[in-house]
């Protein structure tokens, strides 16, 4: 007898025998649901034995017996009823718990996000993928009928959806592709460190979803629930089905702002903002001048643990708002600490002198092995656990002004819960060609895939080439094949006018567009601040999103 909890509500197990009664009536259950039926197995009590137990110690027993394999509509809805009629908590059980875990699945498929009971099935031991479309239907059995169909279908609008389809197109003039994204507005995304610098206004980041899509492909206005990559369909909210020949999986990454107590309720005021927010990198700025108007205060920058987005994000914010209070004359009036999760103030060692130099220079105290756990806004109090080698991690508050908060981030819930992902949830791929390591038609790029990459516009703007090109492969319509070398770039603005552009691919390996003379990536230059500010931005709306590949045709092998 082993109870597995689903909720605070429901455990479910594989089948209990009469002696195992009175230890579940010790541990707290006070009601039993039966779903196998008697005779099943030639070890297998009887309900009535099991009910007579259960009985004498006041818990309430009910008997709804499935076939193995065979849970019906009706009876998930009578599971729903029972669990919302019994007194809990529930343990219902099967021969393996397996029936009782599905019948709780299709039950709460009106009340629950499907990702978030396929990972609760999942951390129980039950894996209910077979099932994800019905769940996605509300619990019905739908029928297997596709609603829509294209030759490539791309999961994700933004900036590595949008330029794999114009690399497509570029190759494959009247490809049949379909873009999957429920959003209205796309971003440029590098645009909001100036916005919390006060260089770019917000709109300057943003355009409609529809002005930016190719010409010719078609957009399924959707969001996905769940990929069934052996029948070649994703199944969307509503349990639409779509299906493709080839897949191309890039629907970003998530900001986990819950997995920080007290964090989403203070966001855009009591001083915590955060440039990962399109709605929020404009309150980083106002808090920069109203702590200049104040004349002193303490501005807390936080880090969390990798992957994130842009990895020198955290620290532009910084470095850009030291800028702005020393030209204000207060700098050594403000007290800026640095709280980051990790060890190093950048990954790729080359570029960690000349960020030192500015970190010195703003008088920035590093914290490493810091991650933000909590904010209490109101108090203007964040709270840091501390790394520890061995033992309880200690707990450190700190009291701030200004909270430029980075929440920790991973794979969308649909893409963790997948057939398509790895261990860790991220989109498993071969990180040269970019093909899924299990599913020869699927392919993933940009932040949601698990190449050990720094996850920038600029590694999408250099992927998407390499995946057209193999999507057109797999296809028969391209020979050789391309490869994927790991590049990244992180245009660090360490002050306004200045930048330290750092360029890498696989291992950290300094890897620069440019000869040395015109910009040396590892001291802070006015030619990479004038690229970031005045060519980066016309090269994403009109090179990148376009098909347009400066400087990222991949090279070819075979």
């Amino acid at each position: 007898m082993q109870p597995r909890a689903l909720t605070n509500d429901l455990s479910v197990s594989p089948q209990i025998v009469p002696d195992d009664v009175p230890t579940l009536a010790a541990i707290g259950f006070r009601s039993l649901i039966c779903n196998r039926p008697d005779g099943e197995g030639p070890d297998q009590p009887g309900f009535q034995e099991i009910e007579r137990k259960a009985s004498a110690l006041g818990l309430q027993v009910h008997y709804l017996p499935v076939e193995s394999g065979k849970v019906s509509d009706e009876q998930a809805q009578a599971f729903g009823q029972l669990l919302d009629s019994l007194p809990k908590p529930v343990l219902a059980y099967c021969r393996t718990g397996t029936r009782s875990a599905t019948l709780w699945a299709l039950s709460q498929s009106a009340r629950r996000p499907l990702p978030d009971i396929i990972e609760r099935a999942a951390a129980a031991g039950y894996d209910l993928k077979g099932v994800v479309r019905r769940i996605a239907n509300g619990g019905r059995t739908p029928v297997d009928v596709a609603d829509a169909s294209h030759a490539v279908v791309i999961i994700g609008g933004g900036a590595a959806g949008i330029a794999v389809a114009s690399s497509l197109l570029a190759r494959k003039p009247g490809l049949d592709i379909a873009i999957v994204d429920p959003a209205d507005i796309h971003y440029y995304q590098p645009g909001w460190t100036l916005v919390g610098g006060g260089v770019f206004e917000p709109a300057h980041t943003a355009r409609t979803m529809a002005s930016v899509l190719p010409r010719g492909v078609a957009w399924i206005k959707a969001a996905v629930a769940a990929f069934e990559p052996e029948r070649n369909a994703v199944i969307l909210d509503g349990c639409r089905v779509v299906k493709y020949e080839q897949l191309v999986v890039c629907p970003g990454l998530k900001l986990d702002w819950d997995a920080i107590e007290g964090l989403p309720e203070t966001l855009g005021r009591n001083g915590v903002t955060s440039n990962y927010r399109y709605d929020l990198a404009p309150y980083t700025w106002n808090l920069v001048r109203e702590l200049t108007r104040k004349g002193n205060g303490k501005a807390l920058f936080t880090q969390p643990p990798m992957p994130i987005k842009c990895a020198g994000a955290p620290q532009k914010a910084m470095y850009l708002s030291a800028d702005a209070w020393r030209r204000a004359g207060m700098l050594d009036r403000v007290d800026i600490e640095f709280c980051n999760a990790g060890n190093v103030l950048f990954g790729v060692a080359d570029y960690v002198p000349a960020l030192m130099q500015y970190v010195e220079r703003y008088g920035i105290a590093l914290n490493f092995g810091e991650t933000l756990v909590k904010v209490d806004g109101a108090a203007r109090r964040a709270t840091f656990r501390l790394a520890a080698a061995c033992g309880e991690p200690e707990l450190v508050e700190r009291e701030f002004d200004m909270l430029h908060a980075v929440p920790p981030q991973k794979a969308p819930d649909f893409i963790r819960v997948s057939p398509l992902a790895d261990a860790a949830g991220w989109v498993e791929v071969d990180p040269a060609t970019l093909r899924h390591k299990r599913f020869d038609n699927v392919f993933g790029l940009g932040d949601a895939g698990n190449m050990p990459n720094a996850k920038t516009a600029a590694a999408a703007r250099k992927q998407a080439p390499v995946v057209a090109h193999n999507v057109l492969a797999t296809r028969g319509e391209a020979t050789g094949e391309a490869r994927y070398d790991g590049y990244g770039s992180c245009p660090l603005t360490v002050e306004r006018g200045k930048i330290v552009l750092a360029e890498f691919t696989y291992g950290g390996k300094v890897a620069p567009s440019f000869p040395g003379w015109f910009i040396d990536g590892t001291r802070p230059s006015r030619l990479a601040w004038w690229l970031k500010e005045r060519i980066l931005p016309p090269l994403y709306w009109q090179g990148m999103l376009k098909g347009r590949e400066w400087l990222a045709t991949p090279e070819l092998q075979g």
